[in-house]
């Protein structure tokens, strides 16, 4: 270690030296067995200057202690931390991937002023590069600070391990990075970042790039970041990307009581606090205040949500031409619970619209106001464990409730929307019971908001029973249906949809994607289903692991690449269930099943109206035979694996309801469902 005479440092060593001397003269004199007891020196190593720094990288396990500001005037700071240090790469970060610091650093309050990093070559950067095995810095700021690195770049970490620690620490300044694991605190995160802050900018070429983390897969606590974010995918205004999910195998992260309120700029899954949050990860409790500007993914609060988003919030405008929400983007698997946006002030693309969380504005205020609580029974009567639903004030509640799991709600009523354009519940966790009514003159048209339908998304264990959706006229972009547009383990049981849907992406007219053991059951839909795009049913656009039962679809069917007059793309299962509409496209077209990787059994298509010869699953008919309830009755003729739940009937207008389908006999005519109007 270089020592500078005359400096601070050198006093406190020669008084630290006479103090030594004292102590091993008395403890000879006396012992540690006499009446005088000394206690042993400190195991902390003291930091006076940046040599005293930059002596750590050769003790990474030490126990440090930073005894005062070290800036531009300090001892040192030319040699080591300035821009023409280390032949105009600046300092040289503490600890590697491969030798990661592994001791204590306790800044005490104190602030590294002026550092200057410049290996843009090079990964994990930072003033510590990378920190692991119980490894913890805490209580200090690096201020006013240029990093910049390839990737892992942090203003004071690149790489905080799964055993690493962050705490009460902050930067100011700027961090750029080129390829991934950007943040302003923290390029990557495995370990624990809490009661910490960082101001600045944020500039990734690469992806992943957060005001504070970049890729975090550990936690995130009591923290927060306020300056810009740039980035190419998964950019966030805290944390760039929240866990990751690869082959299987899932690496969460966590977000808690945390914001952040700079402006989020990318390209892909781009989020006010968090660009991309993980299967199974945690954003809670958190905000974010800034403006989110992006292409596709992009969310007020976060860009892609895959886990969980609970008890947040979002007020900035987003900007996006694809899957665009006030609160969040896309939001496959996921799971949103008690989390909004200002419906009445937050723009998405210089628009009010609603997507999933949007709150009215009086609601919004009230629910803040509240500790983020609004209580339903203020709201909504019950009736045998049902809110009730009597009129198009009362259906408007379920943007405030419709994310709760735990309440069902029974439509008493008919309801028309024809004066509410453009208005849908975006998400729903618990149960509708249509109660045999209909809502009708559905009417959206925004093709760059996506999961839309007159229940946008239906959570896991949503469930959509009874309820009839009439002369429906939507335009949206991926998942779109007259129903639902995206089911991820919900149900639709006894529901139908006329009318017109258009979508870009996995369209269909009752449900546009059923995934991962979703139902459609006992439901028909009769609208006209349209996509320039691929994946498009008559009746659900793609079914993945979940199945379509005892259903129909007689609807016109038009599009591209996978079209199909009942499902697309079926990885599921398809049972019991026909289709009868003109199916056009250019590649991959199915009179019932455009492609198929899942059982199809006991289902038909008529060859004649549906002008397909060819189906990849399912049995094509004449009209005649579609008309004939031999064909599903007769199990070794029709090489039916049993026979359909069916019945004759000579007038549909006195149905059996002892048998799921009935079949007029005079005149002949397709079965339908014995339930519906």
């Amino acid at each position: 270690m270089k020592i500078i005479f005359g400096s601070r440092r050198h006093h406190h060593l020669a008084r630290s030296s006479i103090f030594l001397v004292a102590v091993a003269l008395l403890v000879g004199m006396v012992g540690y067995g006499g009446s005088c007891v000394v206690n042993p020196p400190s195991e902390d190593i003291e930091i006076w200057d940046w040599y005293d720094l930059d002596a750590v990288r050769n003790n990474l396990d030490g126990s440090y202690i930073l005894m005062n500001d070290l800036n531009s005037t300090t001892t040192g700071y030319e040699e080591l931390g300035s821009s023409t240090a280390n032949g105009g790469k600046g300092w040289q970060r503490i600890g590697t991937e491969d030798d990661p610091f592994t001791g204590n650093l306790d800044g005490q309050g104190y602030e590294i002023r002026d550092l200057f990093t410049n290996h843009p070559d090079e990964n994990y950067v930072g003033l510590f590069g990378s920190v692991d095995e119980g490894g913890r810095i805490e209580d200090i700021g690096v201020v006013n600070a240029t990093v910049t690195g390839y990737s892992g770049v942090g203003g004071l970490v690149g790489w905080n391990g799964d055993e690493g620690t962050v705490s009460n620490s902050y930067f100011s300044g700027d961090v750029t990075g080129f390829v991934i694991g950007v943040g302003g605190l923290v390029g990557g995160n495995a370990g624990t970042v809490s009661n910490s802050y960082a101001i600045g900018t944020v500039i990734c070429s690469g992806v992943v790039a957060g005001g504070l983390v970049g890729m975090n897969e550990g936690s995130v606590t009591n923290s927060y970041s306020t300056g810009s974010v740039t980035g190419d995918m998964e950019v966030g205004g805290l944390v760039g990307m929240n866990g990751w999910y690869m082959n299987g195998y899932s690496n969460p992260g966590t977000v808690t009581n945390s914001c952040s309120t700079g402006s989020v700029t990318g390209e892909d899954d781009v989020g006010g606090l968090v660009g991309g949050n993980g299967y199974e990860s945690i954003v809670s409790d958190s905000y974010a205040t800034g403006n989110a500007d992006g292409n596709r993914s992009v969310g007020g609060l976060v860009g892609t949500n895959a886990g969980t988003v609970s008890d947040s919030y979002s007020t900035g405008n987003v900007t996006g031409k694809a899957y665009v929400g006030g609160l969040v983007g896309p939001h496959k698997c996921s799971v949103v619970s008690n989390s909004f946006y200002n419906y009445d002030e937050v723009m998405i693309n210089g628009e009010k619209i609603i997507t999933v969380g949007a709150l009215f504005g009086e609601d919004f205020n009230q629910w803040l106001a509240n500790d983020k609580f609004l209580d339903v029974n203020d709201r909504l009567s019950q009736e045998d464990g049902y809110y009730l639903v009597n009129n198009v004030t009362d259906f408007k509640e379920l943007l405030a409730f419709g994310q709760n799991s735990s309440l069902k709600f029974r439509l008493k009523n008919d309801l028309d929307l024809a004066s509410e354009p453009d208005f849908y519940i975006p998400y729903l966790a618990g149960e509708f019971d249509g109660n045999w009514h209909k809502i009708s003159n559905l009417s959206l048209n925004f093709d760059f908001v996506s999961d839309v339908g007159l229940f946008g998304h239906l959570a896991p264990g949503g469930k959509v029973t009874q309820v009839g959706v009439e002369n429906v006229n939507i335009t949206g972009g991926e998942n779109i249906g007259g129903l639902a547009g995206y089911s991820w383990n919900g149900t639709v049981i006894n529901s139908y949809s006329t009318g017109s849907v258009t979508g870009d992406k996995y369209v269909g007219g009752l449900v546009g994607f059923n995934g991962d053991d979703g139902i459609v059951s006992s439901s028909y839909s009769t609208g006209s289903v349209t996509s320039s795009g691929p994946f498009i049913g008559g009746l659900v656009g793609e079914t993945w692991e979940g199945t379509v039962s005892n259903s129909y679809a007689t609807g016109n069917v038009t599009g591209d690449h996978f079209v199909g007059g009942l499902v697309a793309d079926n990885a599921g299962t398809v049972s019991n269930s026909y289709s009868t509409g003109s199916v056009t496209g250019t590649s991959h077209v199915g009179g019932l099943v455009a492609t198929n990787y899942g059982p199809v059994s006991n289902s038909f298509w008529d060859i004649q109206t549906s002008g397909q010869a060819s189906s990849d699953g399912g049995t094509g008919k004449t009209t005649a035979q579609m008309k004939n309830i031999a064909t599903f009755t007769d199990t070794e003729t029709e090489g039916l694996d049993e026979p359909w739940d069916i019945a004759t009937v000579a007038d549909p207008a006195t149905p059996n309801p002892a048998y799921i389908w009935n079949i007029p006999t005079t005149p002949p005519d397709y079965p339908f469902l014995s339930w519906q109007p």
